[in-house]
């Protein structure tokens, strides 16, 4: 591989003002830097990126961890993420498993946003403790170096109780995503205190993982146990878009014998027929929020936790 010698050699300067002219130094003049890295270029020149992060102790490089990367939940957030980082100088890699953790403490980055149900809370405030800026998406920490940047959950599944609950239905489903985390079970308590408020209303609880799978096994449930119109508030759409699948193949018909509304206002959503009711926010926002407080972070200045606010958007789903 070249290395900043043969440049050197070159271009018949030294060392020094390669590593100058590389790394866009004040040093060298504009001229001189120009000849230097059409040299560089030439030669094919690769930086040694190891070596460049442990002379600057700073790769501009921000993890991005996540659960999983299945379906399109995560597109619009990567957006928002990737875009408003990169005004800033920085790069975004996306991480999942145990193994990537340790690119905090090795310093392969500068800093993490993490929506990763697998990262513990002690986990993330042991590497806060010890100096490294992190933003979570999926958790209430509290540390001078953790940002968190939460959904509205308690009032989007207020707006969703309160949705279902105009219509006449004899009971109603909450179909969960997986349990311990942190978006599921605030909807989840918020749900239960609105149900308390309503009086008697006959609910049951269905576990979910927010994949499509858990949407077609809940519905052929409530197919087999289904005796009256019943509600579903599904705690993401991509569990409603799997009800929409098994019910299109029984006598049962969505927005009549079964209202449903979903949680997130997903691409998918608005195609469905009939349109899925579901609450809405903005993916992208929540994205370049996030990269903004991680920025803000590395650069020592006041940080404030934010909430992404939700709202509904009404469906045929329930109210045909």
């Amino acid at each position: 591989m070249v290395g900043i010698k043969d440049i050197a050699k070159a271009a018949n300067v030294s060392i020094s003002t390669v590593s100058y002219a590389l790394n866009d130094s004040p040093k060298v003049t504009a001229s001189t830097r120009e000849r230097i890295l059409a040299i560089a270029n030439e030669m094919n020149y690769i930086p040694n990126m190891a070596g460049r992060t442990l002379k600057r102790q700073k790769t501009n490089i921000i993890g991005i961890y996540l659960t999983d990367f299945g379906g399109s939940f995560y597109s619009s957030l990567l957006e928002g993420i990737n875009k408003n980082l990169v005004k800033h100088g920085y790069d975004m890699i996306v991480c999942s498993g145990a193994k990537s953790h340790l690119f905090l403490p090795e310093k392969l980055i500068d800093g993490a946003i993490i929506l990763d149900v697998t990262f513990l809370d002690k986990e993330i405030e042991q590497y806060a403790e010890r100096g490294h800026q992190i933003v979570v998406l999926d958790r209430e920490l509290e540390h001078k170096n953790i940002c968190h940047v939460l959904l509205d959950n308690k009032a989007g599944a207020t707006l969703a109780l309160d949705y279902l609950s105009r219509q006449d239905l004899k009971k109603l489903y909450l179909m969960t995503g997986p349990e311990k985390t942190y978006d599921s079970d605030v909807r989840l308590a918020t749900a239960k205190e609105e149900l308390d408020r309503f009086g008697e209303v006959d609910y049951e609880i269905i576990v979910g993982d927010f994949t499509k799978s858990a949407g077609i096994e809940a519905a052929k449930k409530i197919v087999d146990e289904w005796q009256e119109p019943v509600g579903v508030f599904c705690f993401n759409d991509e569990m409603a878009i799997g009800m929409y699948d098994y019910l299109e193949q029984s006598d049962l018909k969505i927005g009549k014998d079964i209202c449903i509304i979903g949680f997130d206002n997903s691409e998918v959503s608005k195609y469905l027929t009939p349109r899925l009711a579901t609450i809405d926010y903005s993916m992208y926002k929540w994205g370049a929020i996030a990269a903004n407080k991680i920025v803000n972070l590395l650069n020592k200045e006041s940080v404030k936790d934010e909430i992404i606010y939700t709202s509904l958007i009404p469906g045929a789903s329930v109210e045909p």
